[in-house]
C-alpha cells in the first residue's frame, strides 16, 4: 500500500512527462510532415492553374524535344540554348493548359476519329507546323503521306541487318529507336496544335470586314499630306520651374494605372559585377613560356609535337597537313605571308585572348577528297598477317580483282569517300592513324599500298581524287591569357571587403564609388536566367527569390568560371498586382512636367489661326511631308516622331488650319495642311483589302485573346531552383 501511496504522489510528475513525450510525438510527427512537404515542394517545378508540375515531369519534356531535335540532325544543345528551349516548352505547357481549360468550357474537342482522318487525308496545315510529322511531307504532292513513316521504319530495320560494320549496325538501330521514341511525342503534339486550330478558328469565325473599313485602311495607309508645322519645344521651359505634387502624381498613377499591372511577383535589385583580369606578373610568366617555345621551334632542338606538348598548348598538333579550313583565325590570316621553316615571335591575339607561337613546316598541294577502297588483315600472330597482305599485295599487282580478293577475306572492298575535315579537327591522332590519313592522301589515282600498322596490315587502293588544295604543317602554341590564383584571391579579398563594408543595399553605392565599381540595377523576374548576362548566376537567383531579405546582400558569388565576381542586392519585392505607386515616382513626374509644360505653351497658341500667327508666337517653322495616318509624323528638326501628329493631321482638310493645339512628346504643335494626296502608284482593290483587314483583325483578336487567355491562368514560375 505504501508503494501504491508512492506512485499515486508521483502522479502530476508522470502526467506531464507523458505529456512532454506525447507533445514530442506530435512535434516529431510534425517535422516528418512538413519534410515530406518540403521534399514534395522540392520536386515542384512550378504551379499551373493550382497543378503542380513536378520537376522530372518537365524535365521529360526537354529531354523529349531534345530528342526531337537529334532526329532532326541537331546535335547537342549549349546552356543557352537549352535555356531557351526549357522557356520555350514551358511557355507551351501553360497555354496548352490555357486552351484547354477554354476548350472544355465551350465543349471544343480533338476526338481519335478526327485524329486519324487529319493523317489520313494529310491536308491539314497543322501537319506542317509540327516537328518530325513535317518531315514526311511528300514533296511531290506536298501533303503528309503516313506511308513514308512505314518506309523509314522498314529502311532502318532493314539497315540494321544488313550492316557490314557493327558502327553502321548500331547507327541505323539508334536512328530506329529514336524514330520510334519521337513519333508518339510528335503525335502528342499535334493534337494540341489541333485544339488550338479549333479554338482558333473560333475566334477567327467572330471577325468581319466591310467597305467602309477597308476604304478607311486604304487610305490611312496610302493618303499622303504635307504640312507647315509649327513648334514650341518642351526644353524651352526648365523643369525646375514645373511644381509637381504629390496630388500631381496620383492623379497621373490613376490615369494611367492599368499600364502598371503586373502578373507576377518580381524583384528590384542592384548589384556589382567585377571581371578578374591577369596581371602584368601572370603575363610576363605566360611570356615566358612562349618565348621558350618559341626558341624551341627555331632550334629545331625538340620534334614539333614535343614542343607544343610541353608548352600546353590548346591547339592541337596532328603532324599532317591541314586546309585553312582547319586553322584558327588568327593563324589563317598569317600562313600565306610565311615562309616554309620560319616561326613567327609570339604575338598576342585579342580576338580570343591568347599568345601564339606560329611555325610552318611544310607547304603542300593535295586532295580535300579521296576515294578509296581496303583490305584489312588481322591476326594474332603479325608475322602471318604481315605474309598474308603482302601475298595478297602481289596479287593485286599482279591484276587480280580488288572485290574479288577481299570477299575471300569476307570484306566488301567497297569504296569510301573521306576528306580533310576526318581527320583535321582531331585532338590528338595516335601513330596508326597518322600513317593512315598521311597514306591516303599522298597517294596518286589508282596507287596502292600496302600498310604496315600496329595491329597488322591494310592494303589501301586510291580510286579517285578531287579538288586539290594548299594544305599546311603547322605547329601552334596557343595559350589563353589566365589569372593565376594569386591574381583571383588578390581579386576576390578585395570585393569581399567591399561588399562587407557596404554592409547593406543602401551603402552599395557609396561604397561602390570608393572601391571604383559600377552598381547596376534592374528588375528580375522568375523566368530570368541569368544576371548581367553571366552564367552560374543561378545560385544569386534562387537567393533572391528565396530567402533574401529588403536591403540585404548577398555573399559573394563566382560566375563564368571563376571569371567575374558578383554580389546582388535585394531593394524590393514588387508583388503580383499593381506597382507600388512610390516605384513609377519619377516617371510619373516626368509625364506631369510634360503636361504642364504643354499647358503653359498651347496658352501661347490661344488665338493663333496662322503658320505666320504662330512664328509671331515664338514657335518654330518647318515643312514636313508624307504623312500619313498610319506611321508616326519625323520632325526632322527636333529629331522626333510623334504619333498623335499623325493622327491629328488626318482629321484636318487641306488647306485648312489645326483646330487646336496637339500635344506631342517633344512639343506643342499647330500646323497647316498644304497638300494631300494618294501615293503614287496605290491601288484600291475593295476585296483584297477586305481580306486583309479582316487577317489584320484576326492576328489582332489572336493575340489580344492569347493574352487574356493567359491571365486566366495562374502561374507560379519556380524553376530558378533547379536551373
Amino acid at each position: 500500500m505504501a508503494a501504491i501511496g508512492k506512485i499515486r504522489s508521483w502522479g502530476p510528475v508522470l502526467i506531464t512527462i507523458l505529456a512532454i513525450a506525447l507533445l514530442g510525438f506530435i512535434a516529431e510527427t510534425a517535422f516528418e510532415t512538413l519534410g515530406k512537404k518540403k521534399m514534395m515542394d522540392s520536386r515542384t517545378a512550378g504551379i499551373v492553374d493550382g497543378e503542380k508540375v513536378d520537376i522530372q515531369d518537365f524535365n521529360k519534356q526537354v529531354e523529349e524535344y531534345q530528342q526531337i531535335l537529334k532526329l532532326q540532325g541537331q546535335g547537342d544543345l549549349n546552356e543557352d540554348a537549352l535555356s531557351s528551349l526549357r522557356d520555350y516548352l514551358w511557355n507551351n505547357y501553360i497555354r496548352n493548359k490555357a486552351i484547354e481549360k477554354e476548350a472544355a468550357e465551350l465543349g471544343l474537342t480533338v476526338t481519335d476519329e478526327e485524329f486519324k482522318q487529319v493523317l489520313t487525308d494529310g491536308t491539314h496545315p497543322s501537319l506542317r507546323q509540327v516537328p518530325v510529322i513535317n518531315q514526311f511531307i511528300n514533296q511531290q504532292t506536298g501533303l503528309f503521306d503516313y506511308t513514308q513513316v512505314n518506309s523509314v521504319r522498314d529502311y532502318l530495320k532493314q539497315a540494321a541487318q544488313q550492316a557490314e560494320t557493327a558502327e553502321a549496325r548500331q547507327q541505323a538501330i539508334e536512328q530506329s529507336e529514336l524514330l520510334e521514341y519521337c513519333w508518339p511525342v510528335a503525335e502528342r503534339m499535334l493534337r494540341q496544335q489541333l485544339l488550338l486550330d479549333k479554338y482558333q478558328a473560333l475566334l477567327a469565325g467572330c471577325v468581319a470586314s466591310n467597305p467602309v473599313s477597308a476604304q478607311a485602311a486604304f487610305n490611312n495607309a496610302n493618303v499622303e499630306s504635307n504640312i507647315l508645322l509649327a513648334s514650341l519645344p518642351y526644353s524651352a521651359i526648365n523643369d525646375n520651374d514645373i511644381e509637381v505634387t504629390d496630388a500631381d502624381i496620383k492623379a497621373k498613377y490613376d490615369e494611367n494605372k492599368s499600364a502598371y499591372k503586373t502578373y507576377q511577383e518580381t524583384r528590384d535589385i542592384q548589384y556589382v559585377t567585377f571581371q578578374v583580369l591577369p596581371s602584368q606578373a601572370d603575363r610576363d610568366k605566360l611570356m615566358e613560356t612562349m618565348n621558350e617555345a618559341y626558341a624551341s621551334f627555331r632550334q629545331d632542338s625538340l620534334p614539333a609535337a614535343d614542343v607544343v606538348r610541353a608548352a600546353q598548348s590548346q591547339t592541337a598538333y596532328l603532324g599532317l597537313p591541314v586546309t585553312r579550313a582547319a586553322l584558327n583565325a588568327d593563324v589563317a590570316s598569317r600562313i600565306d605571308s610565311m615562309a616554309v621553316g620560319q616561326t613567327l615571335q609570339p604575338y598576342e591575339n585579342a580576338g580570343d585572348n591568347t599568345f601564339n607561337v606560329v611555325k610552318l613546316l611544310s607547304k603542300v598541294q593535295a586532295p580535300d577528297s579521296v576515294e578509296y577502297r581496303s583490305i584489312a588483315v588481322m591476326g594474332a600472330d603479325p608475322a602471318v598477317s604481315e605474309k598474308t597482305a603482302d601475298s595478297i599485295y602481289q596479287a593485286l599487282k599482279a591484276g587480280a580483282v580488288f572485290d574479288s580478293i577481299a570477299k575471300n577475306y569476307r570484306q566488301t572492298g567497297a569504296k569510301n569517300w573521306v576528306t580533310s575535315a576526318n581527320y583535321q579537327n582531331f585532338q590528338n591522332m595516335d601513330l596508326d592513324n597518322r600513317q593512315f590519313f598521311t597514306t591516303l592522301f599522298s597517294l596518286g589515282q589508282g596507287e596502292m599500298k600496302n600498310l604496315k600498322l600496329t595491329q597488322g596490315n591494310v592494303i589501301i587502293q586510291v580510286t579517285n581524287r578531287r579538288a586539290m588544295v594548299t594544305k599546311y604543317d603547322v605547329a601552334v602554341v596557343k595559350r589563353t591569357i589566365n589569372f593565376s590564383s594569386d591574381t583571383h584571391t588578390e581579386a576576390y579579398n578585395r570585393f569581399s571587403q567591399f561588399v562587407s563594408e557596404s554592409g547593406n543595399v543602401a551603402g552599395l553605392k557609396e561604397k561602390a564609388a570608393e572601391y571604383g565599381y559600377t552598381v547596376l540595377d534592374r528588375e528580375l523576374t522568375p523566368a530570368d536566367h541569368n544576371i548581367a548576362g553571366l552564367h552560374r548566376t543561378s545560385e544569386a537567383i534562387r537567393w533572391i527569390f528565396g530567402t533574401a531579405q529588403e536591403g540585404e546582400l548577398s555573399e559573394v558569388m563566382r560566375c563564368e568560371n571563376d571569371n567575374y565576381l558578383l554580389v546582388v542586392g535585394l531593394e524590393k519585392i514588387n508583388p503580383e498586382g499593381y506597382a507600388d505607386i512610390s516605384s513609377k515616382t519619377e516617371e510619373l513626374k516626368q509625364m506631369v512636367v510634360r503636361d504642364k509644360k504643354f499647358e503653359q505653351l498651347a496658352q501661347k497658341f490661344n488665338g493663333v489661326t496662322s503658320i505666320d500667327a504662330a512664328k509671331a508666337a515664338g514657335a518654330q517653322i518647318d515643312t514636313v511631308k508624307m504623312i500619313t495616318f498610319n506611321a508616326p509624323a519625323s520632325i526632322r528638326s527636333l529629331g522626333t516622331s510623334e504619333p498623335a501628329l499623325s493622327g491629328a493631321v488626318a482629321g484636318v482638310e487641306k488647306g485648312q488650319f489645326s483646330k487646336a493645339p496637339v500635344k506631342g512628346q517633344q512639343a506643342a504643335y499647330v500646323f497647316q495642311v498644304t497638300d494631300r494626296q494618294t501615293r503614287e502608284g496605290a491601288h484600291y482593290d475593295a476585296k483584297a483589302q477586305e481580306d486583309m483587314l479582316r487577317q489584320q483583325a484576326i492576328r489582332q483578336v489572336m493575340s489580344i485573346a492569347n493574352q487574356d487567355l493567359l491571365r486566366t491562368i495562374k502561374v507560379d514560375d519556380f524553376r530558378y531552383n533547379f536551373f
